[in-house]
């Protein structure tokens, strides 16, 4: 990040032979998407010339913005000219600088040197900052207050190097680790250097309609609309609900209805909920453009409601993330409806593994293992029903369990195996796992630890997940789980929370093809997660492939979460995500809340299926045929995506859900020979001496 200061003296440079030249990345506002084009073609030959002319440093400028010229948004200008450089071979003779007034945020930057930025300028931050200081908002020198600002990005950008394996900008600078989504496969092939989108989207069309509407809104249309110097910029609830800003999927009033539905055990209010959630004009989530074909049948015919449950499994949150009361309140719910709960990483107190209430177990049936997993012992993994590899980081891929030390109380820390006040931060999860042999190799060892568990494996929906889970089936695992970016971490920088994963739809879809097509589905079961909350939701993701269904937020939100975010911070005014005493006795959750949202889902899941024409759910899974499109929701932009990657049906003959397990040669092996030969020293307490050619 350079300063003003610094980028002032580039300007300058004159010694050495280095050569600056700053190119204005503004284009004419009345000449629209014409102009916009034509501005960076010539942008792009300007720069090849720039080379020849033997200039060693191209700044790309929006800084000289008037009433009638518009900026380039820079992203899109430092990948074209970047990408065009390379096609006529003169990339590697110059630096590219972008000096931007919108750049901002850890991800902002990531993304111009992640598609060819040799530098950044961020001046509207500086001038952001230097205000602030002026008007005492900030108790800080400005000199101070501009060092912290890059430092703070550039620790966010050594975090988003380190989960993917890069260890210098240099690697990064041009690497396009990115996933685009939304965007047109021919704005992409043109600008970006990638030749596939998964869905579609905006083009240059649209893209110039944005820019002009911001260009409009800081202008003014007259002299008399035009912003004045002092006037607020709207605060729009990025991060947290504003009633006046941008739209959330949580809202006051759906945390609310659900919490009256599940604690008066009211169906008609949980279809008020539904409804809330369901019926948006702007879909927030690509299964919100969804309706099913109707082919009705007797709801009676449909299967019963205790069987559609056991599909609902409580998703992965530590003991220590949250309360002790509250992830007890989850296992017991879960338990109660015969399905399985979640440890999260970070091991379980041994005392549940046996403890019951009202003869209902208090242990999480699914017990989570990782590299280096903090509390996961030989003892943990047999009191397991399923076993779950974490590969992938879940909904924030390499944002997992980040414990801060005073939320690590003493019980915590003997759980986890650790010591009181010390952050327990996840370590990379299995990095010793180079191969499909690999995994293949830790699932038959977790198998023979406890033969009666299911050996399940956690991905992160992305392109390419596909042919990953299909390894993951050759290594004869029970379950695969697509992880979506929708769900969230307490732990998760603020940074993070917006650009980690893709939508689980994405990775769902292409999981369950790239199963079908190999002949693989019947062996394995595909579970997903990502903000599910009502009976459609259940049922898209059944559609494009799933037969379980992960929860995590919505869980916290029965209990009693109010979404106050404050959940790394051990301040929890419900007593959900703390470990404050004072703060636990305000929990006020109850296992039978759950136990009531998870049978109100259950029977609207079954009303879809009866309208449906399924008497059992198997029978839903993968049928992407019976999916349309809800025309009526579709805006300017919206209408731009295309869903037919997304819903294509793989017909050969397969099978597209789960038959049968996979059978694991675990019968025949030593450690069983040994056990047999050994039984009276095991019950009766004889010795017993053995010897083995190796």
């Amino acid at each position: 990040v350079l300063t003003n200061t610094e980028l002032d003296l580039l300007c300058n440079i004159r010694y050495k032979g280095f050569k600056t030249e700053k190119l204005s990345i503004l284009f004419e506002a009345s000449k629209g998407v014409e102009g916009m084009k034509a501005r960076i073609e010539e942008l792009c030959h300007q720069a090849a010339q720039s080379v020849d002319e033997g200039i060693n440093y191209i700044i790309l400028s929006d800084r000289d913005m008037d009433d009638k010229h518009a900026a380039i948004p820079s992203l899109l200008a430092v990948s074209a000219i970047h990408h065009y450089l390379i096609s006529v071979q003169k990339r590697v003779q110059t630096a590219l600088i972008v000096e931007s007034g919108e750049i901002r945020e850890v991800m902002h930057a990531a993304l111009l040197l992640g598609y060819g930025a040799s530098a950044i300028n961020p001046y509207m931050a500086f001038a952001v900052i230097d205000d602030l200081v002026t008007r005492g908002e900030v108790q800080l020198d400005y000199a101070t207050a501009e060092h912290n600002y890059i430092k703070a990005i550039d620790k966010g950008l050594l975090k988003i190097m380190s989960k993917m394996g890069i260890s210098t900008i240099r690697s990064y600078r041009g690497a396009k680790i990115f996933e685009s989504i939304g965007l047109h496969q021919d704005l992409l092939q043109t600008y970006f250097g990638t030749p596939t989108s998964s869905v579609g989207g905006i083009g240059l069309t649209e893209i110039t309609r944005d820019a002009l509407r911001m260009h409009r809104q800081g202008m003014g249309s007259s002299e008399a609309d035009a912003p004045q110097e002092g006037d607020p910029l709207p605060f729009i609830g990025q991060y947290a609900y504003r009633k006046d800003g941008i739209r959330h999927a949580w809202t006051p009033d759906a945390i609310a209805t659900l919490q009256l539905a599940t604690r008066l055990n009211s169906y008609a209010k949980f279809k008020e909920f539904t409804h809330m959630v369901d019926d948006v004009r702007e879909p927030l989530f690509l299964r919100q453009f969804f309706k099913f074909k109707s082919n009705p049948i007797p709801l009676e015919e449909v299967e019963p409601e205790q069987q559609i449950m056991r599909r609902f499994i409580g998703a992965a949150m530590s003991f220590g993330a949250i309360s002790k009361e509250a992830h007890e309140a989850i296992a017991l719910a879960l338990n109660k409806i015969g399905s399985r709960s979640n440890t999260g990483e970070g091991g379980e107190d041994e005392a549940r593994f046996t403890s019951e209430v009202d003869g209902v177990s208090l242990s999480s049936a699914v017990k989570q293992v990782a590299s280096g997993r903090f509390g996961v012992t030989a003892t943990y993994l047999v009191h397991a029903q399923e076993i779950q590899i974490k590969v992938a980081q879940g909904a924030k891929p390499g944002e997992g369990g980040q414990l801060p030390g005073f939320k690590v109380n003493e019980i915590i820390a003997r759980t986890r195996h650790s010591i009181p006040g010390i952050s327990l931060i996840s370590p990379p999860p299995h990095h010793d796992i180079y191969s499909i042999e690999d995994l293949a190799q830790l699932i038959f060892d977790l198998k023979n630890v406890n033969p009666r568990a299911q050996i399940s494996v956690k991905l992160v929906a992305e392109s390419g997940v596909g042919t990953v889970a299909a390894g993951v089936a050759k290594a004869k695992a029970d379950l695969v789980v697509i992880s979506g970016a929708e769900g969230g971490t307490g732990a998760s920088p603020a940074s993070s929370v917006r650009y980690a994963g893709i939508s689980p739809e994405i990775g769902l879809a292409e999981t369950q093809q790239t199963l079908v097509l190999n002949g693989l589905r019947d062996k394995i079961e595909i579970q997903t997660d990502g903000q599910l909350k009502t009976g459609h939701d259940i049922v898209s993701m059944a559609l494009l492939g799933a037969g379980q269904f992960g929860f995590g937020t919505i869980q916290l939100i029965v209990l009693g979460c109010v979404l106050m975010r404050k959940c790394h911070t051990n301040a929890c005014p419900v007593g959900v995500a703390t470990q404050d005493p004072r703060l636990r006795e305000k929990f006020l959750g109850r296992s039978e809340y759950l136990v009531n949202y998870y049978t109100f889902l259950a029977r609207e899941v079954r009303e879809y299926m009866a309208d449906m024409g399924f008497r059992k759910f198997e029978d839903m899974i993968g049928r992407t045929d019976l999916i349309e499109i809800d025309t009526t929701r579709l805006n300017d932009k919206t209408r731009t995506l295309d869903f037919s990657r997304l819903l294509a049906q793989i017909d050969n003959g397969n099978a597209l859900h789960m038959v049968s397990h996979p059978i694991h040669k675990i019968y025949d092996i030593l450690d069983r020979d040994m056990i047999e030969s050994s039984k009276h020293a095991l019950e009766d307490g004889q010795t017993v001496s053995l010897a083995y050619d190796i």
